[in-house]
């Protein structure tokens, strides 16, 4: 169950191409060949009501959050987080060019006993790629 949330501040609207982000997320946390493809989540959302440190109207934020299943090691977490901030740079370098842009990324584990789920993508992608 790995998803990964992107929440941003709304004045990077057409600053930022964010189906493609969410493309290059997807691609580098399967690369990792550490999450199976039918469980992965990778979607944005707008922030439209934000305030950002000295409150500049051109101070700008992404908040990247992954909330993974246990099982994988510190390491594993650790690399994973690495690449994708990594990816996430490259791909917003022109964001960097500037004071006022804050990129952040957490990965958190969720507790299996606390955590329901449902899913029919993971038959088919099994079959297929069975």
């Amino acid at each position: 169950m790995p998803h990964f949330n992107i929440e941003y501040s709304s004045n990077l609207d057409g600053k930022v191409n964010f189906s493609a982000l969410c493309e290059r997320v997807l691609d580098t946390i399967l690369a990792t060949g550490l999450f199976e493809v039918g469980a992965v989540r990778v979607r944005a959302f707008r922030a439209e009501a934000y305030a950002i440190a000295d409150k500049l109207p051109e101070n700008a934020f992404i908040d990247m959050s992954f909330r993974i299943g246990v099982s994988r090691s510190a390491e594993d977490r650790k690399l994973t987080g690495e690449r994708i901030f990594a990816a996430v740079v490259d791909e917003l370098a022109s964001l960097f060019t500037t004071p006022h842009f804050a990129l952040t990324l957490e990965i958190r584990e969720i507790d299996p006993e606390l955590s329901w789920k449902k899913n029919a993508i993971h038959p088919r992608l099994r079959q297929k790629n069975g």
